[in-house]
């Protein structure tokens, strides 16, 4: 009985070892199943290597890799953290992989910091690791040769007038610098500073930062060329260096500055702006006008070129080339000799003047007084001129073609034309000659006064005279309804279509629901406001059969009409006649500018700005507007002037705009 008990128990032993060596095969088998079927494959090891370049996992792309033994971890990190964020890759895609043994081939496509580029490789795997070395990065590359990016910088496009006059391209100045072993101490610091207009302090401060050594050149300060006898004094002084470097220039200086704008060195806030657009943190940038209106054209783009060079630093392989593109040039419309001419008679007044041919809608002349110069921007501005320039009353830096005036009588003729065009005047009608005047005593103490009441005081004598009382009195005779049409007709209020940004002419027609203000609107004193390129434009329709073309200071092969047909034929003609007395009658506002040779139209404005009818303490603005009617070569002139009051009023106007337009029509 014991032997058959043992034996039982031995059989039952048996029976578990095999079972337990069952479970042990089934699992064995099973686990290695499970890394066979999620083992990665060498199309997958490569994949994966390629999407941690993009994500830059320098580490984890180490992990990948077989050559770990040969290579050191930081070594392989700083390698291709260098190459590949130099190059600023993205966007790598692998196609067309072949498979032969342990070998991958397939083709490489890349975005770089010079364009895209693609190349076929073969990568080698042991145990689904890459065999790596410097090929696989590029297939030129050896471990002891290196990347090179190089760029060519591409020039910045220049701003011509209408007959190729550079306004703004490329000029030289000089840069001048210093050598700190070489100088002989505090009296050249002083000297140094008094010509380069800085302080001996703000010189030694720059000179004696940490990274300077004794023998280093340090960059202080751009003069002009210009500056010859400056340059002569400076380098008469041991440890100063003086180079010629290429610049923006500004030919004309104060006369186009507001107009053509200037550059500016890039700030971090416009380098995240304009991400991935080429700047870099030594780019200029335009800061205003057709500088800044026409950035991306005149910009143009850097060359780029990404190269390697052997270990004798001689260039072997090109990576990828961009070439270079130029900015573009661009022409304007101005005339820069009238452009001048205004700027010279204007340039010790505060005024806006704009020049356009009415028949195309050209400017020919865009000027803002007092001005500053583009140049000083380019050069490096002190601190103290700045302040200068910012604290100065007469507020040089601030651009008055931009802005918007009181019309004054330069209105008077709009509301003419809309009387006129709704049929609501009669312009023949005599409205009587006073020179104070009020619809009824609902007006209490309010009346409208003017200097001059002419007999008969019909529309034409009323233009010639500039009186104020009869447009008060049919202002109200065309009444709110018509004139707001009327202006809507005119696209007062709207955004004037123009290269630069022009603030929008105004009126406030819920202000028309008072009498005193449509009264007070007729002559151009009530809740308008105007600015002087769209003053120009609509004046230019009594010149152009009636149409007003899209003012435009960029030259264009393509040319449009803004508002066609904003005046009849009949209203244009009776207006043109009335304003052609305006110059030619010697009772006219604008006699003094009559010509013997051509035939002259105008009106002339002057707007009070002041805080009440009572109020002698207020200023006024001066309004000439003028045109020619029978010239071959055609032109509106619209100039405002602030501060007129005792200076004549809009009669200055008339007087300073006699030179500038002589010399264009002759």
């Amino acid at each position: 009985m014991m032997g058959e008990v043992l034996y039982k128990n031995n059989n039952r032993q048996k029976k578990i070892y095999v079972i337990i060596g069952l479970v042990i095969a089934i699992v064995a088998v099973g686990i290695s199943l499970f890394f066979l079927l999620n083992r990665k494959s060498n199309e997958d090891v490569l994949k994966d290597f390629y999407a941690k370049i993009e994500k830059q996992d320098y580490e984890g792309m180490y992990e990948l890799i077989a050559s770990q033994d040969t290579i050191k971890k930081e070594d392989f990190i700083e390698r291709n953290k260098n190459i590949y964020e130099g190059i600023d890759v993205k966007n790598i895609t692998i196609d067309n992989i072949e498979k032969e043994n342990d070998i991958l081939k397939y083709t490489v496509k890349m975005d770089t910091v010079a364009g895209q580029t693609q190349f076929e490789n073969a990568t080698t795997f042991t145990k689904h690791q890459i065999v790596w070395d410097s090929t696989f990065i590029f297939p030129s590359l050896k471990d002891d040769y290196k990347v090179r990016v190089s760029t060519d910088h591409a020039s910045r496009g220049a701003i011509l007038d209408r007959n190729g006059k550079v306004l703004a391209g490329k000029g030289e100045a000089y840069s001048v610098g210093l050598v700190r072993g070489k100088l002989n101490g505090e009296n050249d610091y002083q000297k140094i500073a008094e010509l380069l207009g800085l302080t001996k302090e703000s010189i030694q401060k720059e000179m004696s930062a940490s990274w300077i050594k004794d023998d280093s050149f340090v960059p202080l300060k751009t003069i002009a060329s210009s500056q010859t006898q400056i340059k002569e004094q400076l380098l008469k002084i041991a440890g100063v260096k003086i180079s010629t470097v290429s610049i923006r220039n500004y030919p004309y200086g104060e006369v186009t500055s507001h107009l053509v704008g200037y550059l500016q060195k890039i700030t971090a806030e416009d380098l995240e702006k304009h991400k991935d657009e080429g700047y870099t943190e030594n780019s200029y940038i335009g800061r205003s006008g057709i500088e800044a209106a026409y950035e991306k054209e005149l910009k143009g783009k850097d060359g780029v070129e990404i190269y390697i060079v052997d270990n004798n630093g001689e260039r072997c392989a090109s990576i990828a080339n961009m070439p270079k593109q130029n900015g573009q040039d661009i022409t304007l419309t101005i005339d820069i000799s009238l452009q001048k001419d205004l700027y010279n008679q204007f340039q010790k007044d505060k005024s806006a003047s704009v020049a356009m041919d009415p028949s195309n809608g050209e400017i020919l002349a865009l000027v803002s007084t007092p001005s500053f110069s583009s140049n000083d921007f380019i050069l490096g501005m002190s601190n103290e001129k700045w302040e200068d320039l910012n604290n100065d009353k007469d507020k040089p830096l601030y651009n008055r073609f931009k802005a918007t005036w009181v019309p004054g009588s330069s209105m008077k003729t709009i509301t003419a034309a809309i009387g006129l065009e709704t049929n609501s005047i009669d312009s023949s009608k005599d409205m009587g000659a006073v020179k104070k005047w009020q619809k009824d005593t609902s007006w209490g103490s309010y009346y409208v006064t003017t200097l001059h009441a002419p007999k008969p005081n019909n529309l034409k004598n009323a233009l010639v005279y500039s009186d104020n009382v009869y447009f008060a009195k049919i202002a109200l005779q065309i009444g709110k309804d018509n004139l707001i049409k009327g202006y809507q007709t005119l696209k007062i209020g709207e955004k004037i279509p123009f290269e630069l940004s022009l603030n929008q002419s105004q009126y406030t027609s819920d202000k028309f629901e008072d009498e005193i203000q449509i009264a007070d609107s007729g002559y151009g004193q009530g809740e308008i406001l105007m600015n002087s390129v769209q003053m120009a434009s609509i004046y230019s329709a009594f010149v152009n059969d009636g149409h007003i073309m899209t003012p435009h200071v960029v030259k264009s092969t393509e040319i449009s009409t803004w508002i066609k047909s904003a005046f009849s034929t009949k209203t244009v003609n009776e207006i043109k006649e009335a304003l052609i007395d305006v110059v030619n009658d010697k009772n006219g506002t604008g006699y003094a500018i009559k010509n013997s040779q051509v035939t002259l139209a105008g009106k002339t404005g002057t707007g009070e700005i002041k805080t009440s009818q009572a109020d002698t303490s207020g200023t006024e603005v001066g309004w000439f507007t003028v045109m020619t009617t029978n010239s071959s070569k055609p032109i509106v002139i619209s100039t405002m002037v602030e501060d007129v009051k005792d200076r004549g009023g809009s009669s200055y106007v008339v007087k300073k705009l006699k030179t500038p337009l002589n010399n264009y029509i002759q």
